[in-house]
């Protein structure tokens, strides 16, 4: 199958998302950037929302623009990856409401660590169906960001209980270490063009 509905209908699917997510930032009564500061926390649950959306909007791009085509299961597990980044406009909006408190700072990592698995399945579909010699299997190697990621979204949960601005913290550190795009794709198809 061809693999461009899939890539229009993610696009498609992650703009929704961006957008459901900005709604809930909703102006303050007061008229002075003095009435903002109630807001911060949800400015800044909204931020690095937005950051991780695009992360996986950014990656996403990548790995489909190094395969050819697609099967059942890379559509059921992409629409998975769609469904766990969907519920994160869920989680920001609770997180952000009650100012990073344990429980809804463990749920958006819980959600997190659903996209990261789910992301994970993905691309084991897309390297099964594309053969160990691919140009991904090429590009992604070890895919040492991926397992990493995981292991600290696992951490954030557990020590959200204790301390959820660690936690807030090791959430960031995600975001940093996927920040910049993985340019392991972008090279890869360089050299063979």
């Amino acid at each position: 199958m061809s693999k461009g509905r899939l890539e229009a209908f993610s696009d498609g699917v992650l703009a929704i998302i961006i957008t459901i997510m900005v709604l809930e930032l909703r102006p303050p009564e007061g008229s002075s950037f003095e009435a903002l500061k109630p807001l911060m926390p949800k400015f800044i649950s909204y931020v690095l929302s937005f950051v991780y959306i695009g992360i996986y909007w950014n990656n996403h791009h990548h790995l489909f623009h190094a395969v050819n085509h697609v099967n059942g299961k890379i559509l059921w597990c992409n629409t998975l990856l769609l469904f766990c980044i969907s519920l994160v406009s869920f989680a920001t909006a609770w997180m952000g409401e009650n100012h990073f408190v344990a429980a809804p700072v463990a749920l958006y990592g819980i959600v997190l660590l659903m996209c990261g698995i789910s992301y994970w399945l993905l691309v084991k579909a897309l390297l099964r169906h594309h053969g160990k010699d691919s140009l991904l299997a090429a590009s992604i190697g070890n895919d040492f960001k991926g397992k990493i990621s995981i292991i600290i979204y696992i951490l954030g949960v557990l020590i959200s209980f204790y301390n959820s601005w660690i936690s807030m913290g090791l959430y960031t550190v995600v975001a940093l270490i996927w920040f910049i795009p993985d340019t392991r794709i972008e090279k890869r198809i360089e050299k063979e063009i």
